[in-house]
């Protein structure tokens, strides 16, 4: 059995770039950067920064060239594809790139993480209520007073 399946999480580089096939299906691709940091064996911090080249098809094209832009976070669940092509110069060009299934967008900048982050940012949000608190008396509690 052949399995063909990647996951990523990383940043865009570029704005996606929106075409329509012949066909009329919509085409957008565009570039993710992933990172990695570790420590090499002197204890130095290294990172090393990969760039990936993602291809979406049909309806998804279309959304993801709506919402995503350059620095934008995201996650793609897709395949890896190699294709190769003559150039107009008469050289032979090769290129491998992630072909998505699915894109799930990340945080959106200047928003909460949170869950009730909503669209809003921090400025823009109603202010907080406050929360009724329980005051403790100020004695001292003695464990062995404790009926358990």
């Amino acid at each position: 059995m052949n399995f063909n399946k990647v996951f990523i999480i990383g940043n865009l580089t570029r704005d996606p770039e929106l075409k329509t096939l012949p066909s009329g299906t919509a085409v957008a691709s565009f570039g993710v950067a992933t990172n990695r940091v570790w420590k090499d064996q002197s204890g130095q911090k290294k990172e090393e920064v990969q760039f990936h080249n993602i291809v979406i098809f049909g309806r998804q094209a279309e959304i993801v060239s709506q919402y995503l832009t350059k620095g934008s976070s995201a996650l793609i669940e897709g395949r890896i594809q190699n294709r190769s092509w003559e150039a107009a110069d008469g050289s032979k060009r090769n290129r491998t790139e992630i072909v998505a299934e699915r894109v799930q967008f990340g945080p959106r900048k200047g928003t909460s993480s949170l869950a009730g982050g909503g669209e809003k940012n921090a400025s823009q949000q109603a202010p907080k209520e406050e929360l009724e608190t329980i005051q403790y008396p100020d004695e001292d509690i003695n464990p062995e007073e404790i009926p358990f």
